[in-house]
């Protein structure tokens, strides 16, 4: 994938701060499995997240005083729909969503070749170390599940960050928060498989009253259970016993998690993703993901936009109105009366005609990107403004 290639000149340097991901595959970091995305759990809380991000639309901006253009540079255009040989733009943001969620951190390496931005690549690390060479500047130690190091300089690096609070410069572990609860979740799963499992064992005794081999033993078992135990048999639930044996019956009694005590659980863990049952079910109303969307995937769009434009852009480039920006609609999650109603912002100037094509889901046509305003709703700078207020003909 050539994640693994990079070439950069060593330096000596010294430790600053690690950070252990969760993503590691077998490592012991947890006790349910090692990998916390094989929680069916965890997995469906983070989905609806990093389909969402995947469908934020990624453009070029170039807006100041003289001009306003979308994608003024092929290049970075390009960059964004393709950011690597292996993946589209949305596959990218889908998969660093995915890392973002898992542990409050996500790294995107910028390639260049010969001085030019090529190619944008996810960090599949297992731990990453700050560390700093003797002119100060700041690098990122990268450890690979193959054992293998990589150092990359940080303004190589697009970092975002979730939970960030007590270190200087990665998000804060999920490590204390999930640990615990996710043990919780592996013991009712644990419970509930042992009730099963309990199910199966000893349920009926028979205590011979007189000294038998051990094969005919076992052939008056077999025979006590086929005529009498199976579900098939034809004494209809009635059982005989004769005085060879006397027939006692155990009681096994297993504890099994409540469906309250689960639903419980579980509340919890979608509580820390920011989710809930409707929107992991995908069975919210139009009102409920709106909520969802602006407290989860809007503050990650915007956190994309910021690290995006001071990571790929110059001050200079940035004062000349250049930006990136992740175009982000819940207008396609709304309902059919609230797309219809969109009509009224045709005429005036908000949207244009195959803006709300979009929103229809339906293909954009020729001269449907022309913005369009009625007369009564010109500036009032526009000299046609006394035309619709009166004269002095009126």
């Amino acid at each position: 994938m050539g994640l693994l290639d990079w070439l950069f000149p060593n330096k000596q340097s010294k430790a600053t701060t690690r950070f252990e991901m969760i993503s590691d595959n077998g490592n012991g970091f947890y006790s349910f499995g090692g990998n916390l995305y094989k929680s069916d759990i965890i997995r469906s809380c983070i989905r609806p997240f990093a389909k969402a991000s995947g469908k934020l639309i990624a453009k070029h901006i170039l807006s100041n005083e003289q001009t306003f253009k979308i994608n003024p540079n092929v290049n970075i255009r390009f960059l964004l729909e393709e950011p690597n040989p292996l993946m589209s733009g949305q596959m990218l943001q889908e998969k660093i969503a995915t890392h973002y969620k898992l542990n409050n951190n996500a790294f995107i390496y910028m390639k260049y070749e010969h001085g030019m931005l090529t190619e944008l690549w996810p960090v599949p690390c297992t731990s990453v170390e700050a560390v700093q060479d003797s002119t100060g500047e700041l690098y990122l130690k990268f450890l690979f599940s193959n054992g293998k190091y990589q150092t990359i300089p940080y303004k190589h690096i697009i970092h975002l960050r979730n939970d960030y609070n007590s270190n200087d410069l990665f998000g804060d572990s999920p490590r204390d928060v999930l640990l615990p609860l996710m043990d919780v979740v592996t013991t009712i799963d644990q419970g509930i498989i042992k009730a099963i499992k309990n199910s199966a064992v000893v349920k009926w005794l028979l205590k011979f009253k007189s000294t038998l081999r051990p094969e005919d033993m076992k052939q008056q078992t077999i025979d006590f259970t086929e005529n009498y135990l199976s579900i098939d048999s034809e004494t209809g639930g009635a059982a005989a016993a004769d005085a060879k044996y006397d027939l006692e019956q155990v009681k096994n009694e297993a504890y099994v998690p409540n469906e309250k005590q689960t639903a419980d659980t579980v509340k919890r863990v979608y509580a820390y993703f920011g989710t809930n049952d409707k929107i992991v079910m995908s069975n919210y109303t139009e009102n409920e993901w709106n909520s969802y969307f602006e407290a989860e995937v809007e503050p990650y769009s915007m956190q994309n936009s910021n690290e995006y434009t001071r990571k790929i852009f110059s001050k200079r480039e940035r004062g000349f109105g250049n930006s990136i920006i992740f175009e982000a609609s819940s207008l396609q999650y709304a309902s059919m009366q609230t797309k219809i109603n969109l009509v009224q912002f045709l005429d005036r100037g908000v949207m244009s005609a195959n803006d709300i094509r979009k929103v229809l889901n339906m293909p954009p046509v020729e001269g449907g990107d022309e913005y369009v305003r009625r007369l009564d709703t010109v500036p009032i700078t526009d000299d046609r403004q006394t035309a619709t207020e009166g004269g002095e003909n009126n």
